[in-house]
């Protein structure tokens, strides 16, 4: 083997595992990425908890002295001082925003019903009506996560015609959390009609975190080993540098 061989040698050898480097690389940001737009679009921990701090203090109040308006006053007081720390923290509100509607919808539910009960009644019906929604929606083509996390990803729809395995995924991520969520009510519904509000409630809050905590890990996992996102805000960006600099060029030459 001469001298001149063994770069060349060298370099054929050095190939797959550039390669190999190369697509661990990506591999690596595509789950960094995933994470991150999973903890932007559903609030990550500290949104989770700030959705279940309402209703604990309702069941745990009403638990103790059986006083529908003090429970549900202090249910929407809280609410409302997580939105106005965000605030002042100058932090993202939409978690907190959607968790202060949801409260209130209970609080009226159950303040004009004078039922404990109904003030879970209206996220429990939301709840199943979403769950339907991802249900459906992957199997008619449409997947929800793929509508909600598409903005984030940069990718909005072009995943639907130009990457067909991240629509996959959305749609195995979509029908996770359609049977997880239906699955949780089909517990929850019987509980509603046949448990007192102290059983509801603490049943309700134990099953607050597991499910979306499953639901989020399925559709990391499905994600991760998708393909990476078409990025369509840099394709255009580009698109216009592109025409910018051709009708300059033409300037230039006119």
């Amino acid at each position: 083997m001469t001298s001149v061989d063994k770069p060349t040698d060298q370099a054929v050898g050095d190939r797959p595992q550039d390669a190999a480097a190369a697509q661990a690389a990506q591999d690596a940001e595509t789950r960094a990425l995933t994470q991150a737009a999973l903890f932007d679009a559903f609030g990550g921990i500290r949104g989770t908890v700030e959705t279940m701090v309402p209703g604990l203090l309702f069941v745990l109040i009403y638990t103790i002295n059986k006083d529908l308006h003090l429970s549900a006053i202090a249910a929407l007081a809280v609410a409302l001082i997580l939105v106005v720390v965000r605030l002042v923290r100058r932090d993202t509100v939409k978690h907190a925003f959607s968790g202060v509607f949801g409260v209130a919808f209970g609080v009226a539910f159950a303040m004009f019903t004078g039922n404990a009960k109904d003030f879970y009644l209206p996220g429990m019906i939301y709840g199943t009506g979403l769950g339907a929604a991802f249900f459906l929606s992957a199997l008619v083509g449409y997947p929800l996560l793929g509508l909600l996390l598409g903005p984030v990803f940069r990718e909005n729809l072009s995943w639907r015609t130009r990457n067909p395995g991240r629509k996959k995924a959305y749609t195995k991520a979509s029908l996770a959390w359609g049977l997880i969520f239906l699955a949780k009510y089909a517990i929850l519904f019987p509980l509603y009609w046949w448990a007192d509000t102290e059983q509801l409630g603490w049943v309700l809050i134990a099953l607050k975190l597991p499910p979306m905590v499953l639901a989020v890990y399925f559709t990391w996992v499905f994600l991760a080993k998708a393909p990476p996102p078409i990025d369509v805000f840099a394709e255009m960006e580009a698109a216009e540098k592109a025409e910018k600099a051709a009708a300059e060029q033409r300037q230039r030459q006119g």
